[in-house]
């Protein structure tokens, strides 16, 4: 029997997502847009050179200075250039050479805390790992302190969805965006730049400053890396927590299995659960498949779950899967293309060592399970709530 005609390891139109409902029920793509989701169709939009950024208000963004605007929305050359400049923060040799060490760090820090305090909330303890990591990748070292930088960040980054209609709604946005910003330009960013100055170290800030970039663009620059690095990290380890304390025999695996195996079952889980749900191009000319102008919808959790790249039972959480159908890497469930995210990487060392201390901790429970809402404004799912406790040390 082949690969595509592989039976359902376990039962028959079993369905093991949690934020499937979910996302279903509230997934928006952008209004006028295509939907693409066969997994084909959709890698091909995205690997290819005739299409640019759209959505997340990148049709907003004024490009004429690139110098002040986030890689983000950037493409062609610029957008290559200034992803190689820090390509190496992200690199198997950096992760397991520098990074590796703030991980194991932090989670004694967490493993201490949680012993200390019997029991925590996931989400605050997974968005610690998030900070922590990113924050050496940024260059955020000189805060008062990670727990104050935490808070800050998580500050600015809500501020896109306390976002509400009306002329005086938009004032007080306004306002409040720039304070928090303020803040953390004052207490974190500022100290940094200083720092960088008389001392370069390996750092996207350390870059930056190099680059002379302006104030607008460090910021920019900076939640770019980091705040979207923390916030999709935090939902992704809390995710797979769940699943795993939901089912005994998964986790006995991935405590078991080296660290190969313990990836597989981390990319198998964010192939059904991508934090992302979708990701939007524009044509920038006409081709055989796309007219000029036209905005493309590439829905993730579509052509992750695309029989024809999946095999049967597409719903269901088998790791053997992509070995199985020979594909690398959790499909689409980090973009591809010249876009795809730089930190996919790092996301699953920090993932897999988070869950692999927590795991091996005595008495390790989950006493309260996540409540899942849908922030309409990243589409995509949040999880809050959820409380693990352990044994005192």
């Amino acid at each position: 029997m082949d690969a595509t005609t592989a039976t359902c390891p376990v039962t028959q139109g079993r369905d093991d997502r949690k934020s499937g409902k979910l996302a279903d029920a509230n997934v928006r793509p952008a209004p006028g847009s295509r939907v693409v989701g066969a997994f084909g169709p959709a890698r091909e939009i995205l690997r290819s050179p005739k299409v640019r950024q759209a959505g997340a208000s990148a049709e907003q963004v004024d490009l004429s200075n690139p110098g002040e605007i986030s890689f983000f929305f950037l493409d062609g050359d610029l957008h290559r250039k200034r992803r190689a400049a820090v390509a190496g923060l992200f690199a198997p040799k950096t992760i397991v050479t520098r990074h590796h060490a703030v991980m194991h760090r932090t989670m004694d820090s967490i493993v201490a805390k949680l012993q200390r305090l019997g029991s925590a909330p996931l989400d605050e303890l997974s968005w610690q790992m998030a900070v922590d990591v990113a924050a050496d990748i940024v260059g955020l070292t000189e805060s008062d302190s990670n727990e104050n930088l935490a808070r800050r960040v998580k500050a600015v980054l809500d501020s896109s969805m306390e976002r509400k209609p009306g002329r005086i709604n938009e004032i007080i946005f306004n306002i409040k965006r720039l304070v928090r910003v303020a803040r953390l330009w004052k207490h974190d960013l500022a100290p940094a730049i200083e720092a960088r100055r008389k001392e370069p170290r390996d750092d996207v800030i350390s870059f930056l400053v190099k680059e002379n970039f302006s104030k607008k663009g460090i910021i920019m620059e900076c939640m770019s890396y980091g705040g979207a690095g923390m916030m999709t990290t935090r939902e992704f380890i809390v995710m797979c927590a769940w699943h795993l304390f939901e089912k005994p025999e998964l986790q006995q695996r991935f405590l078991t299995g080296d660290e190969d195996d313990q990836f597989a079952i981390l990319e198998e889980i964010l192939r059904l659960e991508p934090v992302a749900s979708m990701l939007h191009r524009r044509a920038a000319e006409n081709t055989e498949d796309m007219a000029e102008g036209e905005v493309l919808c590439v829905s993730i959790r579509d052509a992750n779950t695309d029989e024809a790249i999946t095999g049967p039972c597409p719903y269901e959480l088998d790791p053997d899967r992509a070995k199985r159908m020979k594909v690398v890497g959790p499909y689409l469930s980090f973009g591809d293309g010249p876009h795809r995210c730089p930190g996919a990487q790092v996301a699953l060392h920090e993932t897999r060592i988070f869950l692999d201390r927590m795991f091996r901790l005595p008495g390790i429970r989950l006493v309260a399970e996540p409540d899942i809402t849908w922030n309409p404004y990243i589409q995509g799912y949040e999880l809050r709530g959820a409380v693990v406790a352990c044994d005192p040390a």
